[in-house]
């Protein structure tokens, strides 16, 4: 009874199959399996395909096909898709469909069901890459953004640009003070020149109100002579 019903069956399969099925043997056979996947834009990948290889043991369909799934020779590599990584997991998904027709010819149903399987895994890496691909474009133009923005001011944020203002300024002045003195030198033919410090500058650097006159200070003859005139 088995041997008639795979008979049978290959019959149906050759028609249904002409060009894709490939006999080993009179149990034995491969099947092409070519996926309909639809492309992103710029991907030129081809159409990936499989072999399924099927070998009927002589109590099939009561027992169960002996299956194995085989890269297409000479396929050109696609991107989402690859054989020998998914070999294992398109094999345990066929498991469920021969466990539920048993008894009853199930290969072109075990084949709808592979390039169902493997359409839908392509297809989930493709959603993948797109959503990785949109998270980076999403994060460059966050960083564009950030330029016309600018950092937001917080306490934190303004503290710590007030500290580096007042150490710019103090750079600053004691680098202008620095330029005059050596102008100064210049000036003088490299003479050491006291340049009499501004009233700021002697607020900055605490001198204010703390300038003791000489005691032995000697008024000179001609500012005495204006006091006694007047």
């Amino acid at each position: 009874m088995g041997k008639e019903e795979q008979v049978e069956e290959r019959e149906v399969l050759d028609s249904i199959f002409p060009d894709e099925i490939q006999d080993i043997s009179d149990s034995e056979f491969r099947i092409s399996i070519l996926l309909d996947i639809i492309n992103d834009d710029g991907d030129d990948s081809e159409q990936p395909t499989m072999l399924l290889q099927v070998k009927y043991p002589e109590a099939y369909p009561d027992e169960a096909p002996i299956l194995d799934i085989l890269a297409t020779p000479n396929a050109a590599p696609h991107p989402y898709f690859s054989v020998g990584a998914d070999r294992e997991s398109l094999l345990e998904g066929l498991k469920d469909t021969i466990e539920e027709n048993m008894g009853m010819a199930m290969i072109f149903t075990v084949v709808s069901t592979l390039k169902d399987n493997a359409e839908q895994l392509i297809a989930e890496r493709q959603g993948a890459a797109r959503d990785e691909h949109e998270q980076k474009l999403l994060a460059a133009e966050r960083e564009e953004n950030k330029k016309f923005h600018g950092t937001p001011v917080t306490p934190e944020t303004f503290k710590s640009w007030r500290a580096d203002f007042r150490k710019e300024m103090e750079e600053a002045r004691i680098k202008d003070e620095e330029t005059e003195e050596a102008a100064e030198k210049k000036k003088n033919r490299g003479k050491d020149t006291v340049v009499p410090l501004t009233g700021r500058q002697l607020w900055e650097r605490g001198l204010a109100g703390k300038i003791e006159e000489d005691e032995d200070f000697d008024m000179p003859e001609t500012m005495e002579k204006l006091k006694v005139d007047s």
